[in-house]
Order: structure tokens, then sequence, then C-alpha cells
């Protein structure tokens, strides 16, 4: 009896599909911290956001990200591509890496940012991610 007082049609599927994505903020202020949160390794581009929010690989991010002097604002949709919880080994920041969508705002994002990091994309220099 108790399968009566569900709702029809309130799944978790549905109820996932109507979930808002979470919005976060990147301010970029040098290069090097550029460098660093940046992941040209991942399918469409992404970046490195440092949070102690909880997120779950496949969980849909909106991204206001602002790079450096650029006065412009690029807002990306994205997904959660990994989560490095807190306690990381090798002193690894807590946050997640954010993969860009493949629409107009994640290509200009990435496009931006290629274009800042230069030759510097070709480093071996540690960073955030691996």
């Amino acid at each position: 009896m108790a399968e009566s007082s569900v709702m029809p049609g309130a799944t978790a599927a549905s109820g996932a599909a109507v979930a808002r994505p979470s919005v976060l903020s990147l301010p970029i202020k040098e290069k090097a911290a550029l460098y660093a949160a940046y992941m040209p390794f991942i399918n469409n581009g992404g970046i490195f956001v440092p949070t102690n929010k909880p997120y779950k690989v496949g969980d849909e991010i909106y991204l206001i990200l602002t790079l450096m002097d650029d006065p412009a604002k690029y807002p990306i949709a994205g997904k959660v591509a990994w989560v490095t919880p807190a306690g990381a080994g090798n002193g690894k920041a807590q946050g997640i890496g954010v993969q860009f969508s493949v629409d107009e705002s994640g290509q200009r994002a990435k496009l931006r940012i290629e274009e800042l990091l230069g030759a510097a994309l070709r480093s071996s220099r540690a960073t955030h991610t691996l």
C-alpha cells in the first residue's frame, strides 16, 4: 500500500532532469594560475575550480569565468569531469574539473584561454590537475 503514496512519475531520473546547474564564479588574475587550472587534455577543454562544495562526476555546472585583464566574463555551461576531494595526496587543492560544453560559450572560453597561454601550453610545470 505504500506505493500508492508515491506521486506518479516521481522518479530519481525525472528529479534529475529538473535540477538546476550549480553556478560558480572563477576569477583568474594571473597567467600562472590560468596555466595551473586549464585542462587542454579534456575534450572541448576544461578548467579546475577550487571549491569545498560536494559535487559528483556528471553534475551540470554553470561557470562564470573571468580571465586576468580581459573585461569580458565568460559564461560557460559544463559538467563535472572529476572531483579532487579534501585531503587529496600530493598537496592537490580540493575542487572539481569542469569540462566545457561543445557550444559556442565553451569553445569561446577554450580559444581565449589557449590564446592567453600561448607557448605555456607545452610546459611541463605541475598543475592543479595532473
